[in-house]
């Protein structure tokens, strides 16, 4: 067997996915180990882990999303939102639960699928911004913006901008009913309102199971909860399949583990409970894959349970760095508001709207001093675009030096925030690591601005076209700066042709282009 060489120059063991044992989920993935040259031609290189870095004297920060200050976003208002057959107390509903939330460019609007009611239905909102909802009337049930009338969990709907069939332009992965283990519903739709009848039934997985695409490999990845008695309780499986139809049927137990809480999780001292991992979302971010972590850190009777979302970055699809374990978005402490407890990700993750990402998020108020969830409804928060990370430089000029990189594109671009008495310059060198004229510092225009896609320019240099191909080095200047990420491009419009997550509005494929 021939193993497999990926788009930034990994090239993956013959047996893959990796075999884990469930013993190991207590420590961290170990990195990926960079290629010998790493190809940047996809997407914008993120500066989430040390893949690119081979020497810098920069700082690295995490960033969080801002929240929206009108939050919820989505709320439960209709009555069909309001049913709950399951809980003590009525706990009204308008929550995605992974569920999705996507850009369409057929139609330009902004499309959230979410459960309307405890666990009842899948309902449907639209938006022209992002930032404002309207919950259209539709002829699924008469009178409602219900579009799947199935008692569910968790599902997943996902647009699929590189189908050919247009029946199948959109796909749902539902588990329906309230067992804590079955399998999952597959639906086509060239809409996202009308639903196919049921396709298949997959394999056997638990209740909180979702599915993401990798772009960068052709795969189908159905992320499968499963629920050890005598161990880390609830774990990640993993498992692909390039065709939904003719590959969705496994054993739970025979799939690969994959992910779980690990050791470096922080434990809340009022709880004092080891984490567990409750659910993995993922989806392709311009060169990385994204995963936002659902780690859960109790349910006491009190309070309704406490997961925050945490972010991870892949290189390769299955090995995830964790780099940084403090809530990415996190439950808030005070009592009354919205989102006191119980904090889940948006399938599809994110979005890229402008300069800026949207992130979309449930959360559940809880009822003091009971278990049960309160009201549970949807919010949004925004952070720069390519911002988990930036790295930086105060008043003193420091470096950042890439590993060896190859590149066939001809404008070389940056999202950096210069502040005052600032700048960015960039310098090319060999692989041995000498100055490649006329790509000096000294010969750079200074980047002196703060933006999320800025040419870098060097002065009586048309284009890149002399070093392409070529194994190169890149070492970058800095000082009052922050930067984000780089990247190179065909067009000196800038577009990266890395993947945009669930899209947004100017996007008309799933990536950059």
């Amino acid at each position: 067997m021939n193993s497999e060489t990926l788009y930034n120059g990994i090239q993956l063991p013959e047996i893959w996915p990796e075999r884990l044992s469930l013993d190991s989920l207590s420590e961290p993935h170990s990195p990926v180990k960079p290629p010998s040259i790493i190809q940047i031609d996809t997407g914008r290189q993120l500066f989430v882990d040390d893949f690119l870095i081979e020497k810098t004297g920069l700082k690295r920060t995490f960033h969080k999303p801002e929240l929206f200050s009108s939050n919820p976003a989505v709320f439960p208002e209709k009555d069909w939102e309001k049913i709950d057959n399951f809980s003590e107390v009525q706990c009204p509903t308008a929550m995605v639960f992974s569920d999705g939330v996507w850009y369409d460019p057929q139609d330009n609007l902004f499309k959230m699928w979410y459960i309307g009611g405890f666990m009842q239905s899948t309902c449907y909102a639209i938006s022209q911004d992002g930032v404002n909802w309207e919950k259209p009337v539709l002829d699924v049930v008469a009178g409602t913006n219900i579009v799947h009338n199935a008692i569910r969990d968790s599902s997943t709907v996902w647009l699929d901008l590189e189908e050919k069939d247009q029946n199948r332009r959109y796909k749902l992965f539902v588990f329906e009913g309230k067992k804590a283990d079955g399998n999952l519903s597959v639906y086509f739709s060239p809409d996202g309102v009308h639903w196919s009848e049921k396709i298949l039934e997959t394999g056997n997985c638990g209740d909180r199971s979702t599915v993401f695409y990798n772009p960068f490999r052709k795969k189908w990845v159905y992320s499968l909860r499963d629920f050890i008695e005598k161990g880390p309780e609830r774990i990640r499986r993993y498992y692909e399949t390039d065709d939904i139809i003719t590959g969705s049927i496994w054993n739970l137990k025979e799939t690969v583990i994959w992910a779980g809480a690990d050791k470096l999780d922080f434990i809340r001292q009022d709880l004092k409970i080891p984490c567990q991992l409750y659910n993995l979302d993922c989806v392709a971010y311009e060169s990385v894959l994204l995963g936002f972590f659902s780690i859960w850190r109790g349910h006491p009777p009190y309070r309704h349970k406490i997961n925050e979302i945490c972010t991870g970055f892949s290189r390769d699809g299955f090995h995830w760095y964790r780099p940084d374990r403090t809530p990415f978005v996190g439950v808030s402490e005070r009592y009354g508001d919205w989102n006191w407890c119980n904090i889940q990700s948006a399938g599809g993750c994110c979005l890229v709207v402008n300069d800026k990402l949207y992130f979309y998020f449930s959360g559940r108020a809880g009822i003091k001093g009971r278990a049960e969830a309160g009201i549970s409804s949807t919010g949004l928060a925004t952070l720069r675009r390519d911002g988990f990370v930036s790295m930086d430089a105060g008043d003193k000029e420091e470096t950042l030096t890439t590993r060896k990189l190859v590149l066939s594109k001809k404008f070389f671009f940056v999202n950096a925030d210069v502040k005052e008495n600032g700048f960015l310059k960039v310098e090319i060198l060999d692989s041995d690591g000498r100055i490649i004229q006329p790509f000096s510092k000294e010969n750079c225009i200074p980047v002196l601005c703060n933006s999320t896609s800025i040419q870098v320019k060097w002065q009586n240099v048309e284009d890149l076209s002399d070093i392409s191909g070529k194994p190169i080095k890149i070492r970058f200047y800095l000082k009052n700066c922050r930067l984000y990420s780089f990247w190179v491009s065909k067009d000196i419009s800038g577009p990266s042709d890395g993947f945009i997550a669930a899209g947004g509005p100017g996007f008309e494929t799933n990536r950059d282009t």
